[in-house]
């Protein structure tokens, strides 16, 4: 039960610690961020309240309302992970990054938290490594399954993963991208990793990074499958809570900006200096200061305010706007901005299973690339700015036909 303390300000119990999270920004009414529904079948959507806090113990940053994990991940969860080259190349690279910690393993063993299509999962396998998958998204999952991947369609948790320790052993290296953000049953988790892991063994996982987010005011990560927004101070605080350590980080230029975490059992490997190097930074940017954070939510606003300002002045000039890349994150800016159909005509994307449908909350059609490139509009508003370098570069013929790109991180611009 949330705590009211102030006009606006809320306090919850911190998923990790147990202490008092501090609400500092509220995105208002949303919908599931992955939940693209037919036309005619919006009656029913689900909404729920996303607003954001900071543990004043740990300083993991949080949402304050979770949402039941069957909702989000589900039968026809509609992202993979194969679909662009960029991810692709980095999922290639990290997989060779890991066998790096297998190299002088007998019969070493692989997890993947989340392995979505088995991008990751597949050069870990032409490597004749043994591995398993967890991907509760059923499609996706027998997508993993059809490239000769094994992989199990339960969550991870302590009971799996106490089951696949009793048959298979323990593993060498526990991996997630993108997925141990989604899970607020942390402990859960980390007593996963304790039965499945080995003694020298490492979890290795990547996140979004909530400096990036805060410098670059990318407030559209903040969605309903982001439960956490790590830093290394938050996860070093995580790990020692479950009996682990935080022995390296590293930043990556993904998804507009992640860190990749390595843990081990206390004591069993020496932390590298970037760890406390990246906790130092931290500390002077203040990235747990409640208000540096309340700064970022004022920031937020005036990114609402510039980019309706935009849009309703192309509307009122009777210039052409769609979107690029119905995204999940997507869902955030358009709903807390009010973004519908009549500021944005289509959103395209290319994903089969998104198109023909509507945006969750604001509606907007959805339709494939190939629709933006029949009939060029006067303006594209990027809602997958992360891919903005390769989705540009394959547009080109937009530009080139005097179209011009919206983009609102770290703040409203058009080019």
């Amino acid at each position: 039960m949330a705590e009211q303390s102030g006009p606006g300000v809320e306090h919850v119990l911190c998923h990790v610690c147990g202490g008092q999270v501090t609400s500092f920004l509220d995105l208002g009414r949303q919908p599931l961020s992955d939940c693209f529904l037919a036309p005619g079948a919006t009656e029913d959507e689900y909404f729920y309240r996303l607003a954001v806090g900071v543990c004043g113990s740990c300083t993991m940053v949080q949402l304050i309302e979770p949402v039941d994990r069957e909702k989000m991940f589900h039968e026809d969860y509609p992202y993979y992970s194969s679909g662009s080259s960029v991810m692709r190349s980095h999922f290639e690279d990290t997989a060779r990054r890991l066998l790096e910690h297998t190299a002088t393993r007998t019969d070493p063993f692989v997890v993947e938290i989340g392995c979505n299509d088995g991008v990751m999962l597949r050069t870990i396998h032409d490597a004749g490594v043994r591995h398993l998958g967890f991907e509760p998204s059923g499609k996706v999952a027998q997508a993993a399954r059809d490239k000769g991947l094994r992989v199990s369609t339960e969550f991870f948790e302590e009971r799996t993963a106490v089951q696949v320790r009793s048959t298979e052993g323990p593993a060498d290296v526990v991996y997630a991208a993108n997925t141990i953000c989604h899970i607020p049953y942390i402990e859960s988790i980390f007593r996963g990793i304790d039965a499945l892991l080995g003694e020298h063994g490492v979890f290795v996982f990547e996140d979004p990074y909530l400096g990036d987010i805060v410098e670059k005011t990318s407030f559209d990560q903040i969605y309903d499958e982001h439960f956490f927004f790590f830093t290394a101070r938050s996860v070093q605080a995580m790990a020692a809570a479950f009996g682990f350590e935080l022995v390296d980080v590293e930043r990556l230029p993904v998804h507009g900006g992640e860190l990749r975490y390595t843990i081990a059992r206390a004591g069993k490997r020496e932390p590298d200096a970037a760890v406390a190097r990246l906790i130092d930074e931290e500390r002077v940017r203040g990235l747990a200061d409640p208000i540096v954070l309340r700064d970022f939510a004022d920031r937020v606003e005036r990114v609402r305010a510039d980019l309706r300002t935009v849009l309703h002045d192309l509307r009122d000039q009777g210039r052409s706007v769609v979107a690029y890349g119905a995204t999940a994150k997507s869902a955030t800016v358009a709903n807390f901005c009010g973004i519908g159909p009549e500021l944005v005509s289509y959103v395209c994307d290319t994903t089969p299973a998104k198109q023909g449908r509507v945006t969750p909350g604001t509606h907007i059609p959805v339709r494939p690339v190939e629709a933006f490139r029949d009939s060029y509009p006067d303006y594209a508003l990027l809602f997958a700015w992360n891919h903005a370098e390769e989705i540009m570069r394959k547009e080109q013929g937009f530009r080139g036909a005097g179209g011009r790109w919206i983009l609102y991180v770290p703040h409203v611009h058009v080019v």
